[in-house]
């Protein structure tokens, strides 16, 4: 019964991304009076964001018991996020060089004005990380201090013993109420998602693809190679995964991602589906996927291939050996100080732009249709999150192979 209730949750969410298709193509912007059901969806899957990396995460830490674990379960993590960002943008460029989305376009681009966006810097990034007031970061969803306040909580239980038994089986229920609460939250997933797609689908319709198609063309074939190659590759090769199975499982958060496009917002439902769906350890996705969710871009690192050829080719320059390594380093590096929020992957591109001195106004040319491509980035950007935590929940020996019941 169990296994018929996921089949559905998933066939109810696609059944209604196809449904909101055919509203916003059928009653274009009138299709706006359902946008408050997908604020309701937004808002719900956002109260629950913080509580639930906190708990979750204080349980996780706390069950390890050992730091030298923790420690080897986050450099196994940092490796596979950069080295699947860096792979990501190869194969955005790689497709934007095969599809030339820039050549022969003709856009009427309305004068916009945009500034470069500066990184602090690796030493304050660093030093960003740590609250001075963690409940002022629980209050802003600031996931990276939320995920460093956890941490220190989970330690120091494990260190005091005895004495802490009770703190951690306060964070031990919360975690299990925070997940009951996920539950009832994705039972209105396809109103929802109804809410959100149908108002974007009404709003820009199929006009505003038109100029722009190869660039949604190839940044739809990248994210789609990236995901069935890389992935399915990793989940294989790493965790003994059907890549099937990897794929159905991780489902519903995917096309939960694809509606909300915000890596942030679709986390709880990541961590449902990659804790039943895949067999992956509370303690390993506990960890790894609220990181992933603000480090790990490679959806984002495709589009940012394939944007950085289209400027180039719009306006007729050329890109060097040197500015094409440039790009991929820059990229990967900007992917770590990064929001998975809506935009951020136009404040991303504006660091890549300055990386290699090209113009930032031709960010404008693509900004119309960003929120579409954005749609795309995202969906990849979770998928990686959720095939991090079953590669390295497969090292650590805490994945439980569940083919024959998903």
């Amino acid at each position: 019964m169990e296994t018929l209730v996921k089949i559905n949750l998933l066939t109810q969410i696609f059944i209604a991304f196809v449904i909101a298709i055919i509203l916003g193509v059928i009653f274009g912007a009138s299709i706006s009076v359902l946008q408050p059901f997908g604020d309701l969806f937004l808002r719900l899957i956002k109260f629950i964001i913080a509580p639930l990396i906190l708990s979750s995460l204080v349980v996780g830490i706390a069950s390890t018991g050992d730091p030298k674990q923790l420690g080897r379960m986050g450099i196994k993590t940092m490796a596979y996020y950069l080295v699947t960002t860096a792979i990501a943008v190869m194969i955005g460029l790689s497709f934007a060089f095969i599809i030339s989305p820039g050549s022969g376009v003709e856009l009427t681009v309305t004068e916009t004005t945009l500034e470069a966006q500066e990184t602090a810097g690796v030493v304050q990034t660093i030093l960003n990380i740590i609250p001075t007031n963690p409940f002022s970061a629980l209050t802003e969803g600031n996931v990276l201090q939320i995920i460093f306040f956890a941490i220190f909580i989970g330690l120091a239980i494990t260190l005091v013993g005895e004495k802490a038994k009770l703190v951690y089986t306060f964070f031990d229920g919360f975690a299990e109420i925070m997940f009951k609460i996920t539950g009832i939250v994705m039972r209105i997933a396809p109103l929802g998602i109804i809410g959100l797609v149908a108002p974007i689908v009404g709003e820009y319709g199929l006009s505003v693809l038109m100029p722009l198609i190869k660039v949604v063309a190839a940044t739809a074939i990248a994210c789609t190679v990236h995901a069935l190659v890389i992935y399915s590759f990793a989940v294989k090769s790493f965790a003994k995964m059907n890549p099937y199975t990897f794929f159905k499982g991780i489902g519903p958060a995917a096309l939960v991602a694809f509606s909300t496009a915000s890596s942030a917002g679709t986390l709880p439902v990541t961590l449902k589906n990659t804790r039943e769906n895949l067999g992956v350890s509370n303690r390993v996705s506990s960890f790894i996927l609220p990181l992933g969710a603000t480090i790990n871009m490679d959806g984002t690192a495709i589009y940012q291939g394939v944007a950085i050829l289209f400027i180039v080719q719009f306006y007729g320059l050329d890109l060097s050996f040197v500015q094409i390594l440039t790009v991929i380093f820059a990229t990967v590096l900007a992917s770590i100080g990064t929001a998975g929020i809506p935009g951020a992957g136009l404040i991303m591109l504006t660091m890549v732009l300055s990386s290699v001195h090209l113009p930032l106004e031709g960010i404008a040319l693509i900004a119309g249709i960003d929120r579409i491509l954005d749609m795309f980035r995202t969906t990849v950007n979770v998928v990686g999150d959720a095939s991090a935590a079953v590669v390295v929940a497969g090292s650590e020996k805490e994945l439980k192979h569940l083919e024959n019941s998903i």
